[in-house]
């Protein structure tokens, strides 16, 4: 596995210009991959789904392809799930002893059974675009080469399966979320908010692409978790102005995802939407009733803002503190910190 990992690096390496010189996502109609067709067109997706294997469980699949393929650090993939980085750490363990001891097969599995294992694959990619969207540590706020290659490898899995609208739902949330890298820092480096962003610096071309490709998965009539947040990226790309957000239906699609597919940072995201629809109060109430998020930077800096809108100020600073404490990336840690300096002036 080390052997193929170092090999597909140095693939990587020799195609970087991949992305930039072919777009396989307008070709999508035009390109037809035979059934029995055995071979993947990346041999960093076939490292992928060989390590997605079904023996494995679900809570290790995921955490080690990431760790062995994507190069992420066992503290990187722990803040991923929201658990400590011992506990993940044994889990990667005890998944490569199975390995060993079971003598499981990582190979690229046959054509016919790459559905099954698509989920985990989806779930790979999604992670990898989330670190190298919101870093969990260093110095820097985007981690650009990981979200070009998972968007990259997005658009291959497209191509290979444009009929399966959670890829496309994956691959237009990530062209959304990405189109707006260029705006999320200032000169300085320093960490600009949605609300605050230059919205002249978001990529038009990939909002034009995500929402082309969003409207192709929402035609199949099959909604998945993927497709809503891409949903939810598309109205907040529609907007030229923050003013003009239409935050009633953020927040009614968030409502739909967290029915259909609940989890505490869904919620989080949720409760602030629901600010910006509704009120500060309301969602205070929401993100009190969140349980699982306690070791959350962004749990405390959500809850630190709500208690500001209200003019609660000693507790916004106490909970401005909590998420400095918590956070790991120096740009977060800076833009908490100033938070805090200026409650503590007033």
């Amino acid at each position: 596995m080390a052997t193929a990992r170092n090999r597909a690096i140095d693939r990587l390496r020799r195609d970087r210009t991949l992305a930039r010189k072919t777009e396989l996502l307008a070709r999508l109609e035009e390109i037809d991959v035979p059934e029995e067709e055995n071979r993947l067109p990346d041999e960093r997706l076939e490292l992928i789904f060989a390590c997605c294997h079904p023996s494995l469980t679900a809570d290790v699949r995921i955490p080690l392809t990431l760790r062995m393929v994507s190069g992420l650090t066992t503290a990187e993939i722990a803040r991923a799930y929201l658990v400590p980085e011992p506990t993940l750490a044994q889990r990667l363990v005890r998944a490569k002893r199975k390995i060993r001891e079971a003598a499981i097969p990582l190979r690229v599995p046959p054509a016919h059974l790459l559905p099954e294992r698509l989920r985990s694959v989806l779930g790979v990619l999604y992670l990898t675009f989330n670190e190298g969207y919101s870093p969990t540590g260093g110095e820097a706020l985007v981690r650009g080469e990981l979200c070009d290659e998972a968007i990259r490898l997005g658009k291959l899995l497209a191509a290979l399966m444009p009929d399966e609208p959670e890829v496309l739902g994956l691959l237009a949330l990530m062209l959304l979320q990405d189109s707006r890298r260029a705006a999320r820092s200032g000169a300085g480096g320093e960490l600009v908010l949605l609300e605050d962003q230059d919205r002249k610096l978001w990529d038009a071309q990939r909002i034009e692409e995500g929402r082309r490709v969003l409207v192709r998965a929402l035609s199949m009539r099959m909604p998945g978790p993927y497709q809503l947040q891409a949903a939810i990226a598309a109205v907040h790309s529609e907007a030229a102005e923050r003013e003009e957000t239409d935050w009633p239906q953020i927040a009614a699609l968030y409502d739909e995802l967290a029915r259909a597919f609940p989890s505490p940072v869904v919620e989080l995201n949720r409760a602030v939407a629901v600010s910006l629809a509704v009120g500060p109060v309301e969602a205070l109430e929401l993100v009190e009733q969140i349980e699982g998020l306690e070791d959350y930077h962004l749990l405390h800096s959500t809850r630190a803002n709500l208690l500001g809108r209200l003019g609660r100020e000693e507790e916004a600073r106490a909970a401005y503190g909590r998420a400095l404490e918590l956070a790991s990336n120096e740009v977060e840690r800076a833009f908490l910190a100033a938070r805090v300096a200026a409650l503590q002036r007033n």
